[in-house]
């Protein structure tokens, strides 16, 4: 009975600290994309390397594993979109990522959909139409500034009528 309790709580643990310390794939992709990829590429603009909004659309998964792990193996290989791209972009080699796993390209993949899909909603964004979710405080506004002094003048009386009422229960009881 006490060996099947430790192995319980020992899975229970192991569950447990999976889930605390497991990373979620956008935020993973986001760590490895700002620390290996941002020098050369953003998510909506050509910097060394190009825009990768829509990476995915554009190629498959596996050809994005295989040109992550060597852009010159591919390129080699006779593929036109990799030789392509590498004659667009100068002939600047995209260094080998040999070391990135298959899952940790495709997170890289997930932040680039969510950051290509949060960056798109905000290209309609006009700086006029921009509505305040509360109407600010304003001298103008006599409604406001009367009704926080009632407000304060109910809760002032209300303190004075308990500190009234507690020094006539002091008196009747003849604690004074």
């Amino acid at each position: 009975m006490l060996m099947k309790k430790k192995i319980v709580i020992s899975i229970l643990t192991l569950f447990i600290i999976t889930c605390v310390f497991s990373i979620p794939p956008v935020d993973e992709g986001k760590m490895i994309f700002t620390s290996r990829c941002a020098s050369c590429h953003n998510v909506n603009k050509v910097v060394v390397g190009p825009a990768l909004a829509g990476v995915s659309d554009r190629h498959t998964e596996d050809w994005i594993i295989k040109f992550v792990h060597s852009s010159q193996t591919v390129i080699k290989g006779g593929d036109k979109t990799a030789t392509d791209l590498y004659e667009k972009f100068n002939k600047v080699p995209m260094p080998d990522h040999t070391d990135l796993s298959a899952t940790s390209i495709k997170s890289i993949l997930a932040y680039i959909k969510a950051e290509t899909k949060t960056s798109t909603e905000a290209v309609g964004f006009r700086p006029n139409q921009l509505r305040t979710p509360y109407t600010p405080v304003l001298s103008t506004n006599w409604e406001f500034f009367t009704g926080y002094m009632v407000l304060v003048l109910l809760l002032a009386s209300a303190m004075i009528l308990l500190v009234r009422v507690k020094e006539i229960e002091r008196k009747e009881t003849g604690k004074q």
